[in-house]
């Protein structure tokens, strides 16, 4: 007998298998989620920055960490790394049309998470 409402391997494919341990879609997941991930996405959303504005708008993200986490989401594709041949080096970071569209999507989480902000706090305190 037929399936209802069989789920197509066209669908399976672009959505990716999250679920699967080995499906790459997740190690994507844990690089624009991670800590430092969401909030360079964010502070990337309002326009180019160099790394030292990166990490201080950050804020307590080391260099190194910062460094690690613009190079994971470099190599996803959603930042532009541009090094201008100057002295001092001279590096700034955006985002790509790709990271233009996930960062609207953890802009949206962080928007969502401070607008319920006082209801979470609440629901912490019981």
């Amino acid at each position: 007998m037929p399936q209802t409402n069989p789920q197509k391997l066209s669908t399976k494919m672009r959505r990716g298998e999250i679920f699967a341990v080995q499906c790459p879609s997740r190690e994507i997941l844990k690089h624009v989620t991670s800590r430092w991930g969401v909030l360079i996405l964010v502070a990337l959303m309002e326009g180019t920055h160099r790394f030292s504005d990166l990490r201080r708008k950050v804020g307590e993200v080391s260099e190194k960490m910062l460094a690690q986490t613009l190079q994971q989401l470099e190599q996803d594709g959603f930042v532009k790394r541009v090094s201008h041949p100057v002295v001092p080096p001279h590096v700034e970071y955006s985002l790509t049309p790709l990271g233009a569209g996930v960062g609207k999507q953890v802009e949206a989480l962080t928007d969502w998470i401070e607008t319920n902000l006082p209801k979470i706090m609440k629901a912490q305190q019981h």
